[in-house]
Parts: structure tokens; C-alpha cells; sequence
């Protein structure tokens, strides 16, 4: 590895004439020959497509969530860093998507549709040689959790998703939330009592908050923050928005309206590592919707990763109107290039399997549907309203961009921290 440069003197430049003595080896020449080939490389895949399902009906009323973090580093040393995080949920009709050009929409109209139609949420979280007065930045970045779930300015409407996931209030039982381990003792605790939000560890006697059950705090040292948790908080609050609605229809009662709903999140349904444990309560909703006739209709759009790759390569030859369902073999062997493990694909961490879906000769997409208990299923009718959400698709489909969805681009237009506001502003304010 090189020298890094400094105040005083330059960095170290790497050696040029290195390059030398790697392009005599007949293999790397062979692979740089394959590289510099115009043609993509043929993939032989076992991909199994067929028709696209009928029977479903468009649905019309369209939630779309999508959310943005940004890091501003001071720029000079020490370093300082703050992360900015930004979430948005966004509510269309399916009349006024149908009345926007799906190549070159009026801003007027876009605005139209977006007024007193978006919510959205923001916080800030220090990451480095920032710190609150009297706080080192382990609690104040739990504290940050709780009171940025708690948004007053959105009637606290995604803490009481995360209180109802977390108690499974859509049931009649009276139990205590998931389990988590102790920020302060680190003792694995059985969870806070019934529809509490904070309490005393029952081990040392420590602060809990309910939001410490997500597990934040296990990605933190005392005085020192990833980036990964801003990430993670992000990911998280999409999630929460997300059911935010479903839960506010649900307890109302309004199962029509649920029916004819389609919830959209811009990525793949998942939440990985420790924040996992939220998946084991949204399964089990999904699966008793299910069983009481009630469809949920949610689907993740991947836009980026090894599934788009994927995707991109082995839909050439496929005719429009197609989709593929990869189960457990195929992403193991075809995607991942992994050999086979005991537990299958997602099995803990996502609550939508993957489904390809290939609309037109230039649209294709991704997506993640529930199932409701994890399945490895290649028939589409496991999925939750999956010939709805699909017979969708082609209503709400955008030009602008590569295979891209009305609902999820203005979404991303309210959540986005690269121009609303631009990184350059949140710098701005960061430096005073």
C-alpha cells in the first residue's frame, strides 16, 4: 500500500512499469482479451419463464416509500462527521399517474400530484468528533433513535407501527416485545412488558428504550458511530413508513381499501444482520392477513445489485410478457456463485422472495413479494396479490429512466438528499 499524503508532502504514486510483468501470463492476457470484447459474455441460465398471470386487476390507490442518507466531513483535521437522513412516503391515485406523460412529464402536473400527498422525516446523526454535552455518543445516538421515531411532526404515526409490529397488536394477546440484548450489561433479555416504552434493565438496572430492541447500539463503540448505522436507520424507518399505512387501514377496519392498495419501497424487502428480528413479526402479520382473506399488496423494486446484473444479462432472449421466479438452487448457483448452505436464501432476513418480471422489450424489473411465511416457492400463486401487483406494473411504468416505476421516481424525488436539499447546503449548515 502506498503512502497517504499529508499537510506537508504528496502522496506516494504507484509504480507504473508494474504492469509489466503481469501482461506476460497467457491467462491474464487470455482475460483481458475477454475483457476489452465489445459482445457481453454468453450466460447459459436455467432460468424457467413463463406468461405473465392474468386475472389480477390494477390496483389503484399507490404508496410509494424511498429514503436517502447523506455524510458531510468537515474539511479540515480533526475530521468531523454528521449524517443527514431523509425518508419520504409518498400517496398517488392511479387516474392522475395515467394522466402524466411516461416520458416527459409537465413539473406543473408532477406538482399537482404531490401536493398534500408526501410525509416525510429527517434527523442527523454524529458519526465523528462531534458530540451533545454531556452525553458520549453511544446513548446520544440511542437517544437520537428514540426521539427521531417519535416525530411529532408525523403524530409519532411510524413509533406506533414499530410499538404494534413489536407487540404484534394485531393479535389479542398481551406479550412482551421481541428480545434484545442490554446497551449498558450486554445480558440477552426476553423484551420490555406489553405496550411499554421504556423501562430498567432487569439485570443492572440500566435506561432501556423500546428502540433499543432494533439493535442499533450493537454496531457502536462509546464515542464512535459507523455510517453504517445512519444506513441502517434509513432502512429501517422505510420499512416502518411502509407499514404505517397498512396498519392505519387495518385497525380501521378498511379492508377494501387494503385490497385495491398497492405499497411500494424502493429496494428489496429485507432488513439484515441484527435488525432482522423485525422480519419474524411482519412475516407473521403477512401470513394472518393472508388467512383472513385480506391480501396485503407490497412490493420491493431492486434497482442496483447482483439480481439487476442478473437480470440484465438473461432477459435478451426472453419475449415480453414473462416472468421468473429464482428459487433457493438457482440463486445459490446462478446469481451468487455459492455452493449450497443448510439455510436457504432469505430465509431469516427478507420477507419477500424475488420475482422477474419482464413487461415490455425495454422494461424489467426486479421485485420483492411477501409470501407470508418464508417459502421457496416457484409458483407465483405463494406470492401475496402478486397477479394484481403485476397487471400494475404496466400502468405505472416511467421513461425517463431505465425500467423505471412512476410511484418510486417521485418518491425519490421528496427523499433524496443529493438535491433536496443539495449535499452542499447540508454542508452549509453543518459547518456553522
Amino acid at each position: 500500500m502506498p503512502y497517504q499524503g499529508g499537510s506537508r508532502l504528496p502522496f506516494e504514486r504507484a509504480s507504473k512499469l508494474g504492469h509489466l510483468q503481469v501482461i506476460k501470463s497467457d491467462l491474464v492476457n487470455q482475460l483481458i482479451n475477454c475483457f476489452e470484447d465489445p459482445e457481453p459474455a454468453c450466460v447459459k441460465s436455467s432460468a424457467a419463464w413463463e406468461e405473465v398471470p392474468l386475472g389480477g386487476d390494477p390496483l389503484r390507490l399507490i404508496f410509494a416509500v424511498d429514503g436517502s442518507n447523506q455524510t458531510v466531513r468537515s474539511e479540515f483535521k480533526p475530521y468531523k462527521e454528521v449524517s443527514f437522513v431523509k425518508t419520504a412516503l409518498l400517496r398517488l391515485d392511479q387516474h392522475a399517474i395515467a394522466k402524466l406523460d411516461p416520458e416527459a412529464p409537465h413539473p406543473m402536473a408532477m406538482r399537482d400530484i404531490m401536493a398534500d400527498s408526501a410525509m416525510y422525516h429527517s434527523t442527523v446523526f454524529p458519526l465523528k468528533g462531534v458530540s451533545i454535552q454531556g452525553k458520549n455518543n453511544y446513548d446520544a445516538v440511542r437517544q437520537i433513535v428514540y426521539d427521531s421515531l417519535r416525530d411529532h411532526s408525523l403524530g409519532e404515526e411510524p413509533y406506533k407501527t414499530l410499538k404494534w409490529l413489536a407487540y404484534q397488536k394485531w393479535t389479542s394477546k398481551r406479550q412482551k416485545s421481541l428480545g434484545f440484548q442490554c446497551p449498558h450489561c450486554g445480558n440477552e433479555l426476553d423484551g420490555l412488558p406489553f405496550d411499554t416504552d421504556e423501562g430498567p434493565c432487569p439485570v443492572c438496572k440500566g435506561h432501556l428504550f423500546l428502540t433499543d430492541m432494533i439493535g442499533f447500539h450493537l454496531e457502536m463503540a462509546e464515542d464512535s458511530v459507523p455510517e453504517s448505522v445512519s444506513n441502517a436507520y434509513m432502512l429501517v424507518y422505510e420499512t416502518l413508513l411502509l407499514f404505517t399505512g397498512i396498519r392505519h387501514f387495518w385497525e380501521r377496519k378498511k379492508y377494501n381499501t387494503l385490497k385495491k392498495s398497492l405499497f411500494l419501497k424502493d429496494g428489496p424487502l429485507t432488513l439484515r444482520s441484527q435488525y432482522s428480528k423485525l422480519v419474524i413479526p411482519i412475516r407473521a402479520f403477512l401470513e394472518y392477513t393472508k388467512r383472513q382473506g385480506v391480501p396485503i399488496h407490497i412490493a420491493g423494486q431492486e434497482k442496483t445489485g447482483s439480481f439487476v446484473d442478473h437480470l440484465e444479462i438473461i432477459n435478451k432472449e426472453v419475449p415480453e410478457g414473462s416472468i421468473f421466479i429464482p428459487n433457493d438452487k438457482y440463486i445459490r448457483r446462478e446469481i451468487q456463485h455459492r455452493p449450497d448452505r443448510s439455510e436457504p436464501y432469505g430465509s431469516r432476513t427478507n420477507y419477500g422472495n424475488k420475482v422477474f418480471v419482464k413487461s415490455g422489450n425495454q422494461h424489467y424489473v426486479v421485485l420483492s413479494i411477501p409470501t407470508g411465511d418464508y417459502k421457496d416457492s416457484n409458483s407465483i400463486d405463494d406470492f401475496i396479490g402478486a397477479r394484481e401487483i403485476i397487471a400494475t406494473l404496466p400502468k405505472i411504468i416511467s421513461h425517463r429512466h431505465e425500467c423505471a416505476l412512476v410511484p418510486i421516481e417521485l418518491a425519490n424525488g421528496v427523499a433524496s438528499l443529493s438535491s433536496y436539499p443539495s449535499a452542499a447546503i447540508l454542508k452549509l449548515f453543518a459547518d456553522i
